[in-house]
């Protein structure tokens, strides 16, 4: 494959730093990327053409240079890089693990993570783009094309950042069909945080339904796919193909399966999210689900994953299910799963299991689901005896159900009893 640069070419950067080209690793509509080499090191190297190396690229890409990543989710730009001649220049970004696949990979099975690595990496993709919208920028383009996961842990990376620019900044990218909001299909605003929001709503059902939210039974009308008929069905006249007002754009049984065979196995949270995205989100940009919504629901079914004692199954509890006195019925075998004890701290709610770890998320309401705060251990002296082990410098302190106060320090534990509470500092859960 022949690109613009050679093998061999050493490339300088503004930061002093010099890169040895290796290979060529693909190319797109802006450029080509390549892996190169420095300190030993393996890089990703974007080269733009020539009428894509404008001023304002690079502008872009300075200021993103200079302000960081936003955080460790996001391939960013490192270094700027210039050919010596004035014709063109390039970014420096880290190279992306082999095991990491794309959405497209999970569409086609050729990717397929548990519901808990699924979970995980909805989870910090939508922590990334919060962290990059707290910071004033807008991705522009969410899409299928951007972000990477690793189907057996759920890590995210987040790549094509040259494009990210503050709110109301010029740019050219506008999205990508089938992700971009319906005031921009219809030309009536620009990228922003609002819009990004609605293209990230698209990426997490396709991810969780493998089909897209707004293609049901009137996509599948469609004789011929054009502009005309992809404005309507994402721009003027959009509708969700779960709509609980009007079905006439239901999911098509033998074309449309994913999205029939999926629905049902996630909690009412997570479809309450997705159906307000894609009715009320569709024309009232202001109203649509912020990251701190999707974070609080994501972490709920990471921590809500039961597995069925009969085939081991995952299976979501689903809150409203049980309170409206409903069975969980596995999906996989058709049998009853029981609900363990919980804890409810907040709006997070914690199955206790012997697996059950809680996170700094759930004892002091930060989005960290990475830092353990407390363990479910067995009384080595009592097997029928359950507590949740406290893993922080910081005192809890146990509230009996009679109300009498115990302070539950580090490497202590507190007994998983009915009704009783723990008071973490900053919130208080209770079980159940």
């Amino acid at each position: 494959m022949d690109g613009q640069l050679k093998a061999g070419t050493v490339l300088t950067a503004e930061s002093g730093t010099k890169y040895k080209v290796r290979e060529m690793l693909g190319s797109g509509g802006q450029g080509e990327v390549y892996a190169v080499e420095s300190g030993g090191r393996t890089y990703a190297l974007k080269w733009y053409y020539k009428n894509t190396a404008t001023e304002n690229q690079r502008e872009i890409l300075d200021n993103l240079v200079q302000k960081g990543k936003p955080d460790d989710s996001f391939l960013w730009p490192e270094d700027m890089v210039e050919d010596g001649k004035g014709s063109s220049f390039g970014y420096i970004m880290p190279l992306r693990p082999k095991n990491y696949k794309s959405i497209v990979d999970m569409m086609k099975r050729k990717a397929e993570p548990s519901f808990y690595c699924l979970c995980r990496a909805a989870y910090h993709l939508t922590k990334g783009y919060n962290a990059l919208h707290g910071k004033g920028f807008s991705y522009r383009d969410i899409s299928f094309g951007n972000a990477f996961f690793d189907p057996d842990t759920g890590d995210v990376l987040i790549c094509d950042n040259d494009n990210v620019s503050y709110n109301g900044a010029k740019s050219g990218v506008y999205g990508t069909p089938r992700f971009m909001a319906p005031e921009i299909v219809l030309g009536r605003a620009k990228p922003s945080r609002n819009t990004d929001l609605f293209s990230l709503a698209v990426l997490l059902f396709y991810m969780f339904m493998l089909n897209h939210p707004l293609e049901g039974r009137r996509e599948a009308q469609i004789k011929c796919m054009d502009i005309h008929a992809m404005n309507r069905l994402y721009g003027t006249d959009p509708l969700f193909i779960f709509d609980p007002d009007n079905k006439d754009n239901r999911p098509v049984a033998g074309y449309q399966d994913n999205a029939l065979i999926f629905w049902d196995l996630y909690p009412q949270q997570l479809k309450d999210l997705f159906t307000t995205s894609f009715t009320v989100g569709l024309r009232e940009p202001n109203r649509r689900i912020t990251e701190s919504r999707w974070l609080e629901t994501f972490a709920n079914m990471m921590s809500g994953i039961m597995i069925c004692p009969h085939c081991g199954a995952e299976v979501f509890y689903d809150a409203a299910k049980e309170a409206a006195g409903a069975a969980h019925v596995c999906w996989g075998c058709q049998n009853t799963v029981p609900v363990p004890a919980k804890i409810v701290v907040g709006r997070s709610t914690v199955l206790l299991t012997d697996r059950t770890r809680l996170y700094r998320h759930h004892t002091d309401g930060s989005y960290d689901m990475e830092t353990v705060a407390g363990e479910v251990v067995q009384n080595p002296k009592n097997p029928g005896l359950w507590g949740i082990r406290n893993l922080t410098r910081q005192n809890w302190t146990y509230i009996r159900p009679d109300g009498t106060q115990v302070p539950v320090e580090q490497g202590r534990t507190a007994a998983i009893v009915k009704d009783a509470q723990i008071d973490f500092g900053q919130l208080k859960g209770e079980f159940r």
